[in-house]
Order: C-alpha cells, then sequence, then structure tokens
C-alpha cells in the first residue's frame, strides 16, 4: 500500500491503557500520530483508559495499537477488534496473547529445539537458596510485564528472595532466569523481513527500564558489529522464534549472545516501543527506511494479514 492509499483510511491509534507501561505507550502513541496523521483521511487517538472508549471505534477502518503490555499486548484487545471486524496492527490473538508469557513463550521455544536459558518458576514456598545453587546468577522477571518492569539481578538466596517480593506485585507468575554474561542484541521483524541486528550496551547492570527510556548514555550499535554470517544467523533464529508463537506483521526478538558465541533468546515484543529511544525505527532506518514508510508497511502488512487471523 502507497502512502497515497492510506488517505483514504480512518484510523485510531490506541495509547496509554491501564498497564504498567501506559507512560510508554503514550510516547509511543505521540510519535506514531506525529507521523501517521498527514498520511490518512482521519486519525483519532483512542486511551482506552477512558470510560466508553470502544464506542469511539464506530466508523473507524483501521486501529494501530500501540498499547504496551496489559490488555494491548495479551490478545484481548486483538480479540475485541477482531470480533468487530476491525483490521488492527500487528499479532493477532494468539501471537499477543504466547508473546505476553514470557515462560509459555520459553517453553515452545524449548520443545522446537531453539536456544533458551535455564529458568524456575518462583512462589512464595520456593527454596532460593537452591535456585542459586542449581541456576547461579539469575534475573528475575514478572512474567507478563514488558519494559523490564520489576526485573531484578540476585546472586544469592536472600537476595532472591527480596528480588521475588518486588517483582511479585507485577501481573502474572514470578520467575529466575539464569543470567548470560555477554552481550544482548535485538532484532526487529517487519513481516516475513529480518531488518538489521541492534547490540545494546547500557551502563547499568541491565538494559532495565531507565536505560531503555530515559538515560542518554546507552549506546546502540547498527551495525551490530556480528559478521555477516553471525548476524545472518541470529537474525533467521528470531526470524523462527517469531513464528514459532503465532506473531505476525511486526515485533522484535531479544537475545544473548556469550563470549563463545552461544545464543539464547529472551523474549518476544508484539507491540514494540515507537519512542525516540526505540529500537524498531531504528533498525528500520537502519534498513533504509524512514519512520513513514514503516508505519505504512505495518499497515499494509497487517491489512494483507487481515481481521480473522
Amino acid at each position: 500500500m502507497s502512502e497515497s492509499k492510506l488517505q483514504d483510511l480512518s484510523i485510531a491509534v490506541l495509547a496509554g491503557g491501564t498497564s504498567a507501561e501506559r507512560e510508554v505507550s503514550l510516547m509511543s502513541g505521540a510519535v506514531i500520530v506525529e507521523y501517521l496523521r498527514p498520511l490518512c483521511r482521519e486519525l483519532t487517538v483512542i486511551d482506552p483508559q477512558d470510560s466508553g472508549w470502544t464506542s469511539r471505534l464506530a466508523g473507524v477502518d483501521f486501529v494501530f495499537n500501540i498499547l504496551h503490555g496489559g490488555i494491548g499486548e495479551n490478545g484481548a484487545v486483538q480479540g475485541l477488534l477482531m470480533s468487530l471486524g476491525i483490521p488492527q496492527s500487528g499479532s493477532a490473538v494468539l501471537g499477543a496473547a504466547l508473546g505476553m508469557d514470557k515462560l509459555r513463550t520459553k517453553a515452545i521455544w524449548r520443545d522446537l529445539g531453539l536456544p533458551v536459558a535455564p529458568e524456575a518458576l518462583l512462589t512464595a514456598e520456593s527454596d532460593f537458596d537452591q535456585v542459586i545453587a542449581d541456576l547461579g546468577e539469575v534475573f528475575v522477571k514478572p512474567a507478563f510485564e514488558g519494559s523490564s518492569l520489576g526485573m531484578s539481578i540476585a546472586k544469592t538466596g536472600s537476595e532472591l528472595r527480596e528480588a521475588f517480593a518486588r517483582a511479585e506485585s507485577f501481573s502474572g507468575p514470578v520467575f529466575a532466569e539464569q543470567r548470560i554474561i555477554g552481550e544482548e542484541y535485538t532484532v526487529a521483524i517487519l513481516g516475513d523481513r529480518v531488518l538489521p541486528a541492534i547490540r545494546l550496551s547500557a551502563t547499568a547492570d541491565f538494559y532495565d527500564y531507565h536505560a531503555k527510556y530515559l538515560a542518554e548514555d546507552t549506546q546502540y550499535f547498527c551495525p551490530c558489529g556480528l559478521d555477516s554470517e553471525a548476524e545472518q544467523g541470529i537474525g533467521e533464529l528470531a526470524l523462527r522464534a517469531f513464528g514459532a508463537v503465532g506473531c505476525s506483521v511486526w515485533g522484535r526478538v531479544d537475545l544473548m549472545m556469550d563470549s563463545k558465541g552461544k545464543v539464547a533468546l529472551l523474549e518476544v515484543n508484539t507491540v514494540p516501543g515507537m519512542t525516540t529511544h526505540s529500537l524498531v525505527p531504528m533498525a528500520a532506518r537502519a534498513a533504509g527506511l524512514s519512520m513513514s514508510d514503516l508505519l505504512v508497511e505495518i499497515i499494509t502488512l497487517s491489512l494483507e494479514r487481515g481481521c480473522q487471523s
């Protein structure tokens, strides 16, 4: 679809919402509105935090969903829009629901023989010392959160107990994942196309919320520094991992590579950030796509996919 074809569409941008990632979603939404408004016939911004928000979908031809976390990324909004017959951006119900659940995503990847780091589900009754004995230093993660919310590092049983208590305040189960020391990469997916990989380097202990959205000293390397064969390898792995959990149209796959070149998949993002610090627009620029080009491609792929799959 060309930019001129978008002039026929009434588009709604879903941004904000009620999840812990609300502020990031609002930032992403503002960027999308800036670039999308000149391209379409009519543009409406809808915040699901507002009562009666679904009534504002009447007459909308297409929904660009940029809700991070919560109902916007767990399949709920995808199912609503599907039932209303309104085409939407990004993954449909299955891909969104699975992608939001880090543990189920990892289970599918592991069953398919794709590389993932060992993990352990945590509860209040867990033997935290034994988890550390089994896994060593770990990342503690809420299974249903993005943007590194609720994440922390634990090296001892007591640290793990404290980290679990912090993460438990977020949605979903909590798990400990063996920490891989090495380089972190992210690979953006656009249809069946792999965009250039990005290597991340944060001054903090890891690429946390502050490093992602607030810090000015986080470094992004694109080209990522890998040779062409290695970059092609992680790109092919990311594309396979993306499709394995039913994701489609666009998204991002994060992974780690240790000093020996061993790779482990971390998670998939079905509604990635589109802020000024965000990675998908950065990868798109490296591939020669402007923000407008990227948005048109996402909408085109979404309309080709339709609203029933």
